[in-house]
């Protein structure tokens, strides 16, 4: 498989990873394709594995937010386009500082986003990403958490040769 094919497939997982937190986008689905257009081309047991773990790995997630309420997150009043900026940061920060700069540049994210539209102090800041937290940050850091996984599965594959 040539580099310039392996680019493609890493654009694509990229592309899945930042789709994860954007309503509509079938971030986990672009993830698992990825993979499968890899596992195609290469033909190796180890790309094989990494298939069939992603493909286990990511439908245990999709249970897992789907069993997860929904509906909190339109009763919070946290607004889509605050869950997608903090969720394109807690990919930078996951790869920055490996899986805890993913969850500190989420919540760091939502704090800083809900002290700018609210316009008040740290106090009332700090409730509203309390209650983002509870409303969205379940379901989205799982689903992230298992494409990130995934995704470094894949790239250590594709590395390890």
């Amino acid at each position: 498989m040539g580099t310039a094919q392996v680019g493609l497939i890493g654009a694509v997982m990229l592309l899945g990873l930042v789709g994860v937190p954007a309503p509509g986008v079938p971030g986990t689905l672009l993830c698992w394709a990825a993979v499968l257009w890899w596992a195609t081309q290469e033909h190796t047991s180890l790309t094989w594995g990494v298939l069939a773990a992603s493909t286990g790995l990511l439908a245990v997630v999709q249970v897992v937010v789907w069993l997860m309420p929904a509906r909190r997150i339109r009763d919070s009043g946290v607004t889509y386009h605050t869950v997608v900026n903090a969720g394109a940061v807690a990919i930078a920060g996951f790869f920055l500082v490996p899986v805890i700069g993913g969850v500190l540049g989420f919540v760091g994210t939502l704090y800083f986003t809900e002290r700018v539209r609210l316009g008040g102090g740290h106090r009332t800041a700090w409730a509203a990403t309390r209650r983002a937290m509870r409303a969205v940050g379940g379901s989205v850091l799982v689903e992230l958490m298992g494409c990130l996984m995934v995704a470094g599965a894949w790239l250590g594959a594709v590395i390890a040769g």
